[in-house]
């Protein structure tokens, strides 16, 4: 049995609504969805979703090679790209792979990848999360309704510049979900638009009204003494992580006591997931993988013991994707389908001719339009 070809062809999701954080929005709504097939000898085809543009740099490490070999043959996809590099979009293209050689390998057994894996339960917590920064007050609400009637009692939302708005719509989603619970768990995201002094400020006035379970990625990504300062600064965890590529660039994190919840970006795939979340709990600390279209990380959290949400984005599928999970009860409900229990329709996303943008020309480094020294977050005046 051996890996022979691959087909790749891009999809979107449609969220009908702007999507967006503190570095942009995507007011159209709809981002694109890049599906990788990869092909064997015996017909059996695995499925991987998300960015996979270096695709062509890391096949010979799969080509002819026996698909059962997983974890194998990731640490072969990583070595192939030594000496020029494993992170970026290469890390993607690893990890999409990744979900696809998994996704055969449930099938060839004819399993779900969580009972492959080792889950004694196919539920898998979660918190929506409604990549809401380009949303106004009114329309908040009126999504986050559909997430508290599905049984959600956590929420994440995106903010960063104006800590009066972030309060207010803080305390709204509270007051939504509070139908499932007493106390809802309230998460932020900065998406590394502050300076340490930034975050610890903004969050210190945002915890004198609301407890908040943890912030993330309040800092640049690499910056592990600005972790932690925060950590030390505030009350809430600090959770971050998804922009990591590879346990190297974790370790100094978990060594400095910086953060003190370890994400995962869901688009690098299942063993990446399953080995940080081993880094983390021989530290005692628990992982969360951060949400992508379909949720095939889902498989690899339901396995381990120290996973506690996992962050859901949408409540229905992209384009021409068929997923054999439920979105119920404020978590993913895993199915019996063999592998990732993601069908894909080619002929209908073929005759579409699918596009849609992810990217946005903006970032934390890029200078606002309200240009000037901030010395207090906006509202704090």
């Amino acid at each position: 049995m051996k890996i022979t070809g691959y087909r790749s062809l891009t999809t979107v999701c449609e969220w009908n609504r702007p999507i967006g954080d503190v570095n942009g929005v995507i007011a159209s709504g709809v981002t694109e969805v890049p599906v990788l097939i990869l092909e064997t000898d015996v017909g059996v085809e695995g499925v991987g979703l998300g960015g996979h543009a270096d695709i062509d740099r890391i096949f010979q490490a799969l080509e002819g090679n026996d698909p059962r070999a997983v974890t194998s043959l990731y640490d072969s996809m990583q070595a192939h790209v030594f000496k020029s590099g494993h992170c970026g979009s290469v890390f993607g293209a690893i990890g999409v792979a990744d979900m696809a050689l998994w996704d055969i390998k449930g099938k060839l057994v004819g399993e779900p990848v969580w009972r492959l894996l080792g889950a004694a339960d196919r539920f898998v917590p979660g918190y929506a999360s409604a990549l809401d920064g380009g949303l106004d007050d009114d329309a908040l609400l009126a999504l986050y309704k559909d997430w508290a009637e599905r049984g959600f009692s956590a929420a994440k939302l995106k903010g960063g510049r104006d800590v009066d708005a972030d309060i207010r719509r803080l305390l709204a989603i509270r007051d939504v979900l509070s139908v499932n619970s007493r106390k809802p768990a309230l998460m932020f995201d900065a998406n590394e638009a502050w300076s340490r002094k930034q975050a610890i400020r903004h969050v210190s006035a945002i915890e004198k009204h609301v407890d908040l379970t943890w912030i993330e990625e309040p800092v640049r990504r690499w910056d592990v003494d600005g972790h932690r300062a925060v950590t030390e600064g505030i009350r809430a965890s600090v959770a971050s992580g998804e922009n990591l590529t590879g346990l190297e660039q974790f370790r100094p994190f978990v060594a400095a006591a910086a953060i003190d919840i370890l994400q995962t970006g869901s688009c690098w795939g299942l063993t990446h997931f399953l080995r940080v979340a081993n880094l983390a709990r021989a530290f005692d600390l628990p992982i969360s993988p951060v949400g992508y279209n379909g949720n095939p990380v889902s498989h690899a959290a339901a396995s381990v013991s120290n996973h506690i949400a996992h962050e859901i984005q949408n409540l229905e599928p992209p384009f021409g994707v068929r997923l054999d999970q439920e979105i119920e009860n404020g978590g993913i409900r895993l199915g019996d389908e063999p592998g990732l229990g993601i069908g894909i329709d080619e002929a209908a996303i073929g005759a579409r001719q699918c596009s849609g943008a992810w990217t946005v020309p903006q970032g934390p480094h890029v200078r606002p339009e309200r240009a000037g020294l901030r010395l207090v977050p906006d509202g704090e005046e």
